[in-house]
């Protein structure tokens, strides 16, 4: 385990919380001490840990790996702000880029063709762990003369399939 400044206060805050609900229940000092000291870790690995884990954004971040992403196409994300914040592959060609990482999952489109250019490579990144995220997670590639000239991230909102009622197709037949 490693002692960081954030996991000092946060515990600090889960300690003093877990004391004033003890000293609810008994107004003994050395008792509700004790009774605090013990059930601090276990408040916060059971209670507050994986609460802060629902609500915050915050995810693992790697280094980018070729293999890791073919292997785990879900967990592009950890290495996506090193590909767009570094731009690993301004100035790579198209075939460096396939070599690396695999052929495009789909065309971008281009407002000046009004069409899915092949000169737009779209890559998804998976989703990043989180409640209520509904986001997918997606890089994009933009060729000129098949070299990389940029790449961005950006979100898709994924929208899950609806239920259809059994009624409905039985009516239907």
């Amino acid at each position: 385990m490693i002692l960081t400044p954030l996991f000092v206060v946060f515990l600090i805050i889960v300690f003093v919380l877990v004391w004033l609900f003890v000293k609810t229940i008994d107004e003994r000092k050395w008792l509700t001490l004790i009774v605090s000291i013990v059930l601090t870790p276990i408040v916060y690995y059971y209670v507050f840990y994986p609460l802060l884990n629902i609500f915050s954004s915050y995810h693992h971040q790697k280094h980018f790996d070729a293999a890791a992403w073919k292997e785990a196409p879900a967990l592009r994300y950890e290495m996506s702000n090193e590909i767009h914040e570094l731009q690993l592959f301004k100035g790579k060609t198209k075939a460096e880029v396939q070599k690396v990482l695999g052929t495009s999952e789909w065309y971008g489109w281009d407002d000046r063709i009004k069409a899915n250019s092949p000169e737009i490579w779209n890559y998804n990144l998976g989703f990043k762990p989180g409640a209520f995220n509904n986001n997918q997670e997606c890089l994009e590639l933009i060729f000129k003369n098949n070299i990389v000239v940029k790449s961005k991230q950006y979100q898709l909102e994924y929208i899950y399939e609806k239920k259809i009622d059994s009624i409905q197709i039985d009516k239907k037949l």
